[in-house]
């Protein structure tokens, strides 16, 4: 008994291992957004791999590290590699980024049993380099991370178990209709920074990913919107395109969009019930040439609508109705550089009482338009310290002329009550 608790003891540190060493990847970092809120890793419990039946494999690439810590997984990145070392049969996290490899041929691969996560980033390779059908005989593969190569294509087949796809930063300007067939678990597409225009999405390329949660399409060569998303959607990034327009009604095939980050493009004018989108929580359109304002919908908590050439903000369109039993959640908005010359009516703070933060930083306003905006943040509670710094500025405020004052009554009135 003396030799089975022993032994049951060995593999119980040996799973709690195996269990702690799975990687997760923030693309957030990539494209130097503001990320507000960390884009959850959609996980599928059907795509399992199921665990070699033996204890600390030892075998491992000569040109690469396999840490006792994390047997299942082999290092080699960041070697100066040109080619794929022998993959042991027994790995399930295989990073090979920042090398100088090139091609991806099958015979590396050829004992390849287990192997659920695979990277390749920041390498030479392109698309005619890869064995045709390597990785879509990788029957456990969950996540293929290929941004930061030479790709012209996109890198087809793959196996039906993939999750994550990650191909920024590459060439890619054609999508083949049967490209992305056959993917049933795929939730996470990543094509920013690339070479897509409006005729790769013309034979409706995603429109089959049913379980499709994040599509990143963002500095690429885009002058329409995407057609037949899929239902399923969560994050859509569409952001350094050159969009111009959103059809009317675009969104109500996607009631479950939570983030829209659109800015940097070339919107003028929005109708105004676009976003009515029930769990709709940031939506950016920073960077765009938007004049007039939209509805708001409950759901919304961040709105970006800087560097526009907005010159009101009307609340009656973005809140047209008052519900007490239905409150809208909007906490943060971000307006500078736009063209006020006074600041949001305080009818805002009916319709959004849990606004916290407004951002107006500067506003390109003429010298015949002179702003009344007197405070670059507008907070509407204040923290303790905050509420001093305020308190210390009051002689300044009683020096202004009359009119001046009471325009600061007004503007200040929502910080003290």
């Amino acid at each position: 008994m003396g030799i089975l608790s022993h032994l049951s003891i060995l593999h119980l540190l040996w799973a709690a291992l195996v269990f702690c060493q799975y990687e997760d990847y923030d693309f957030e970092d990539e494209y130097g957004g503001e990320p507000d809120h960390q884009l959850p890793y959609y996980f599928n419990p059907n795509s399992q791999a199921e665990v070699p039946h033996f204890p600390f494999p030892v075998e491992c690439a000569k040109e690469c590290f396999c840490p006792p810590a994390f047997p299942l997984s082999m290092y080699c990145d960041h070697r100066k590699l040109k080619t794929i070392p022998n993959i042991p049969s027994h790995v399930q996290q295989l990073y090979l980024q920042n090398n100088n490899i090139e091609a991806v041929p099958a015979g590396p691969f050829t004992n390849v049993t287990f192997v659920r996560e695979i990277n390749l980033s920041y390498n030479n390779i392109k698309f005619h380099m890869i064995d045709h059908g390597v990785f879509a005989k990788l029957s456990n593969l969950v996540q293929l991370h290929l941004q930061h190569n030479e790709l012209e294509e996109f890198p087809f087949p793959l196996p039906s178990s993939l999750e994550r796809l990650l191909l920024g930063f590459n060439k890619i300007s054609r999508l083949p209709g049967n490209a992305l067939e056959g993917l049933p678990n795929m939730t996470t597409l990543d094509l920013c920074n690339n070479l897509l225009d409006d005729s790769v999405l013309k034979e409706k390329p995603f429109s089959n990913m049913k379980n499709l949660m994040q599509l990143n399409l963002c500095n690429n060569k885009l002058q329409t919107m995407p057609p037949d998303l899929p239902p399923s959607l969560r994050h859509l990034s569409l952001e350094n395109n050159s969009i111009s327009h959103i059809p009317e009604n675009y969104f109500n095939r996607l009631p479950h969009i939570i983030a829209l980050r659109m800015s940097h493009n070339n919107l003028q004018n929005i109708p105004p019930n676009t976003f009515n989108l029930p769990n709709l929580l940031e939506l950016n359109l920073g960077h765009n040439k938007l004049k007039q304002m939209f509805y708001i919908p409950r759901s919304l908590q961040h709105l970006y609508i800087e560097n526009n050439e907005i010159e009101n903000i009307n609340v009656t369109v973005m809140c047209p109705a008052l519900d007490p039993l239905n409150i809208k959640q909007l906490t943060y908005i971000r307006v500078d550089q736009n063209k006020l010359t006074s600041p949001i009516s305080t009818y805002a703070f009916f319709c959004f009482p849990l606004i916290r933060t407004i951002y107006y930083g500067e506003q390109n306003v003429t010298v015949s338009r002179p702003s009344g905006l007197r405070t670059p943040v507008f907070r509407r509670f204040l923290t303790p310290e905050e509420f001093q710094e305020a308190e210390d500025n009051q002689e300044m405020v009683n020096q202004e002329t009359e009119e001046d004052h009471e325009a600061e009554d007004s503007y200040f009135q929502p910080y003290y009550h």
